[in-house]
């Protein structure tokens, strides 16, 4: 590389490490919002940075979409123009670039201009990265154009390559509901196995009402609970309730979890149509239903939060 063509890159990363400095300390209205600002912000734990926007996501693409993309994408020019600058090794070349965006982190976030994110420093660093290696595949000849060119078909195919490694990453080791299992299918803890298995349909508010997989009634008690072992998983429980057209018009959902209450509700006028909840459980070992009067529910059950290897 002659002396003009290295003055050309030099103006080229000076004039863009210029316009990246703008977007992390001026862009997006960042000055406007420090007099609102009431403390600093820093995140030290990365957490969802494996999370890049797929292919239905960008049919539909939203701000955080484009920011997951631009924290990679914004920083690979410096991967590429660096090494062209100064002769660098790929380990010198990051442990300098990952400190200087640590630095800068940390000034966005002392001048009340943003916070240090620890998801942003490693989305830079891999966007760094991928410039080297642009650069490395790509500068390998001594025609100018055709190294260009080569560099940005490396960019691309790298880029490619973390965004389907992040996709399986990300979908390995986040946690999606699992299929639906009644509650009744639980092992019971001293209640008649039978329990909630009657499917007799009945009326709530003018509607019909067919349970598909669990009815739960008193039993012409005043007061019933039921008590299941939930094994300590992370669920969301779900259940339908109301009080049948028929029957007097009083009855009262409880439901616990480990002495916890998270639903309490009551139900006096039979018109009334019938409700619907769910409640998220995490770790919960004990699961307690308590009905008093004509309450009723049905199709109560749970959809666990798995990993998608653990199905």
């Amino acid at each position: 590389m002659n002396t003009k063509h290295r003055k050309v890159i030099l103006v080229i990363t000076l004039c863009y490490t210029v316009l990246i400095f703008y977007f992390m300390f001026l862009a997006f209205g960042r000055v406007e919002t420090t007099d609102r600002m009431t403390g600093y912000t820093f995140l030290f734990l990365p957490d969802g940075f494996f999370r890049l926007p797929d292919l239905s996501d960008l049919l539909h693409p939203t701000l955080m979409d484009a920011w997951a993309l631009g924290n990679i994408a914004a920083f690979i020019p410096f991967g590429i123009m660096i090494p062209l600058l100064y002769r660098t090794s790929f380990f010198r070349y990051m442990i300098l670039f990952i400190m200087c965006i640590l630095v800068l982190e940390t000034v966005q976030a002392l001048t009340l201009l943003g916070s240090f994110d620890m998801n942003d420093v490693i989305q830079n660093s891999l966007g760094a990265a991928v410039g080297f290696g642009a650069f490395r595949f790509g500068f390998r000849t001594k025609k100018v154009w055709r190294n260009i060119v080569a560099t940005c078909i490396s960019a691309i195919v790298l880029m490619i390559g973390i965004w389907g490694s992040f996709g399986i990453i990300d979908k390995a080791f986040t946690k999606e509901l699992g299929p639906f299992v009644a509650l009744n299918e639980l092992k019971n803890s001293g209640i008649n196995p039978s329990a909630g298995t009657k499917l007799d349909s009945f009326q709530i508010g003018g509607q019909n009402v067919e349970p598909q997989y669990n009815a739960y009634s008193t039993e012409g008690q005043h007061t019933v609970t039921y008590t299941y072992t939930l094994g300590k998983k992370e669920l969301y429980l779900f259940l339908n309730f109301g009080i049948p057209n028929q029957e007097d018009a009083y009855g009262s959902l409880s439901i616990s979890a480990d002495g916890q209450e998270y639903l309490s509700t009551s139900a006096e006028d039979p018109s009334d149509e019938p409700g619907m909840s769910s409640i998220y459980l995490q770790g919960a070992n004990e699961l307690t239903i308590t009905l008093e009067g004509n309450a009723r529910i049905w199709d109560v059950g749970f959809r666990e939060m798995r990993y998608t290897w653990n199905w």
